[in-house]
């Protein structure tokens, strides 16, 4: 691997502390050839499915051989392992807890190492900051060479996705609230292609059943395609379903919140 690798950072740790700085000193020390990359550093503390949606959604932007490290980790300094995983076209490295699997598992998982050689980690490693003192300095090193190999030995066991997968029963998918971004906007677990396997196509109306009700909801292209202040499902820039208000809140509307259950249906 070429040392000039694109390294990309995932946290938690918003900008105003001294963390991200302190990763990306501890990378350019090790391999300063390599460049670094932020995704985004404002994912909501400790919460693993942001962190996962926005890992799925971006990573396949970026060049092929790029290494992805993710610190979204709850368990930081427990008995959870740091992980590499590789994949046909890229490398993630973070904790064990679910938030690399779904992005990892779109590229196809070739192997995943836990991290066990302290000789590829800082000389003192801090019970509360793994990402500067594991994280960092392993992607430095496998962006300047390392073979994974070297890093700990192979696994077959690890923590999956904690969003669950949808599913298809009769004409209804049931899914899960994945994401809601800043304009409150609502974005599923649920694929497009899960639409096109009942046939569901632009301007239809559809029934959508959350905890707080049921509604006819028409599913279009984009915003635009309703009047201001009313609900649309669309598919948006990450191939997934999402429930909107156009130049309005989905999020107030309908008061979902992540993990909670929504269900889509065909009459």
């Amino acid at each position: 691997m070429e040392n000039n690798i694109c390294i990309s950072l995932l946290t938690d740790f918003g900008l105003k502390n001294p963390y991200v700085g302190a990763m990306k000193g501890v990378i350019h020390s090790i391999c300063p050839e390599s460049r670094i990359i932020d995704i985004s550093h404002s994912v909501k503390r400790w919460n693993i499915i942001e962190a996962s949606y926005i890992l799925e959604c971006s990573y396949k932007y970026f060049p092929k051989d790029t290494i992805f490290v993710v610190v979204i980790d709850p368990g930081v300094g427990t008995r959870r392992k740091p992980i590499v995983i590789k994949t046909e076209n890229y490398i993630f490295v973070g904790p064990d807890n679910g938030v690399l699997i779904r992005a990892a598992s779109m590229d196809d998982i070739l192997e995943i190492h836990e991290i066990k050689n302290r000789r590829y980690m800082l000389e003192r490693i801090s019970y509360t900051f793994h990402g500067r003192d594991i994280f960092a300095p392993v992607a430095a090193h496998i962006a300047c060479g390392l073979d994974l190999d070297k890093l700990g030995p192979r696994i077959t066991e690890y923590i999956d996705s904690p969003i669950p997968n949808p599913r298809i029963k009769n004409n209804c998918i049931k899914g899960n609230v994945y994401f809601i971004d800043e304009f409150g906007n609502i974005a599923t677990n649920i694929p497009a292609t899960f639409l096109d396997k009942l046939k569901i196509s632009y301007s239809m109306c559809l029934r959508v059943k959350t905890s707080r009700g049921e509604y006819l909801i028409p599913f279009v292209k984009s915003f635009g395609y309703v009047k201001a202040g009313k609900p649309l499902l669309q598919i948006n820039s990450c191939e997934k379903v999402e429930l909107a208000i156009n130049r309005g809140s989905a999020k107030d509307v309908f008061k979902l919140k992540p993990c909670e259950e929504i269900v889509i249906c065909r009459d």
